[in-house]
């Protein structure tokens, strides 16, 4: 099929990418001149696994990139709508980019039958006032319809999530617009794309094919805010037993591995730790808040998700002036500058607003991300200074902090570090480590929902004993085509 998707960012561009890898003809359009230039000599604008060998491999006559929506409409049959839908001061998603396209889809005209995607996460109706603008605007209602497809895509292994997801939900009004999207994934559907030698290497565990769900577009928008506020919820619950655990002495670990070993509940997302953040939950949170608002329903669960979210992270620097006695004045070492590990994304990034708190302290800042500092550099003061390893952040440090959970965090060279930090203190914001570990390599440790330990010397070396951090793939590279 001819698809069009509107918007390069994450969203849009992991879906024009993954689409165009399914067989399909892809136009990724952006109104960004100088983004479209950056793709069009190759260049990705973001670290995502994949997503650089998959743009290589299809750009051309499989995926363009365009800043002409008007014409990359007339010659499509879907246009995916993801452009970005930001919160507006009450809340609300401001949904005047999914508008201003609407109009110029209505606009740019072409005789044939079109199925218009919502691909952003909007909130319920979306669908229903994309149609209504699209007629406003000349749109002849025989030749189109709206459905919604959200994706659930984590940054960091967003294009394993693309083709390998758990479900794909298509919100169709009509059995046309939905037999368009179904033959969209029929590659994936049919099982057709995971025989191919070439294939993003498949995740461990995954179900193939995977299951179709067909839903109303006002169902399908409600799965989307609905799935991102329970896995927000899910985050604070734990991060509130991890308190719990904190002030009776029990470990948070062992409380996951009970807990979650309930098929009912699961393991998944029940990591103790600072908190969640990224493009999605916060602000998916404050837009299904506000549908409930205005549907009449006071859904103050999601007030309490969100405050246990943001307390958590002044838990945390009440975790390194204990540590410390006082924060003035002295130099910490920063792990981590993104939200997760494995993206440069920082937009609502936990480590991002516990630097500046520290900053605000008269701390001294040296960082390390093995992706983000650019980012960062940004967004924080000309003050933090930036290193170009682990180690070397954690020079002469009076404590270092593990603000995100990259892999390589996980498997510091303990000697090395210990040798070169001031004072052997860790406060690990993402319980990467052993405690027992720890200690007996004569670390200060304190993590979130566990036992502080307070190592005295350094142990014979051993083999190091982490907390090990699940590759989102079997294999590390894309396979070459054949």
């Amino acid at each position: 099929m001819h698809i069009a998707v509107v918007g390069s960012g994450y969203v849009g561009l992991v879906a024009a990418a993954c689409l165009a890898d399914l067989g399909h003809q892809v136009i990724c359009v952006d109104n960004d001149e100088n983004r479209i230039a950056c793709l069009l000599r190759g260049e990705v604008p973001m670290h995502e696994k994949f997503l650089p060998e998959l743009i290589e491999r299809n750009r051309g006559p499989r995926l363009q990139f365009s800043t002409d929506l008007a014409q990359a409409a007339r010659r499509s049959s879907a246009i995916f709508i993801a452009v970005g839908t930001p919160p507006a001061e009450d809340g609300e998603a401001d949904l005047s980019f999914v508008e201003s396209v609407s109009c110029d889809l209505a606009r740019a005209g072409g005789g044939s039958y079109k199925v218009i995607v919502e691909k952003s996460t909007v909130p319920v109706y979306t669908s229903d006032w994309v149609r209504r603008v699209m007629l406003l605007n000349g749109a002849a209602p025989d030749y189109f319809d709206v459905a919604s497809n959200p994706e659930f895509l984590r940054e960091g292994t967003a294009v394993t999530d693309f083709l390998y997801p758990d479900r794909i939900v298509i919100g169709a009004d009509s059995s046309r617009a939905a037999a368009a999207l179904r033959e969209i994934y029929r590659p994936m559907l049919d099982g057709s794309y995971y025989r191919r030698e070439n294939k993003v290497p498949e995740p461990d565990g995954v179900r193939l094919p995977p299951p179709l769900i067909v839903t109303s577009a006002k169902s399908a928008e409600l799965i989307k805010h609905a799935s991102n506020a329970f896995l927000a919820m899910k985050i604070s619950f734990i991060n509130a037993v991890a308190n719990i655990c904190d002030g009776v002495g029990a470990d948070i670990e062992e409380v996951c591995e009970g807990v979650g070993a309930d098929s009912r509940i699961g393991q998944r997302f029940l990591n103790a730790g600072i908190g969640y953040g990224g493009s999605c939950f916060p602000k998916d949170l404050l837009a299904f808040r506000a549908v409930a608002r205005n549907c009449g329903y006071d859904f103050r669960l999601l007030d309490e998700v969100v405050r246990i979210n943001e307390e958590q992270r002044q838990r945390f620097i009440r975790k390194v002036r204990r540590a410390l006695w006082t924060l003035k004045g002295k130099r910490l070492a920063v792990l981590g500058l993104a939200f997760k590990g494995g993206t440069d994304d920082i937009r609502e990034s936990p480590a991002i607003a516990l630097v500046r708190a520290l900053l605000r302290e008269n701390c001294a800042i040296t960082a390390y991300d093995p992706a983000a500092m650019g980012r960062a550099r940004e967004v924080l003061p000309a003050g933090v200074e930036y290193a170009d390893s682990a180690h070397a952040a954690a020079e002469d440090a009076d404590a270092l902090l593990i603000l995100t959970d990259w892999e390589e965090f996980a498997a510091l060279d303990l000697e090395r570090l210990r040798a070169r930090m001031k004072y052997p203190i860790i406060i690990d914001g993402r319980n990467l480590y052993d405690p027992a570990l720890m200690e007996s390599r004569g670390f200060t440790y304190i993590s979130v929902g566990r036992p502080e330990v307070y190592g005295i010397r350094p142990a014979a070396a051993t083999a190091p004993q982490r907390r090990v951090l699940r590759p989102a793939v079997a294999g590390g590279e894309l396979p070459k085509a054949s």
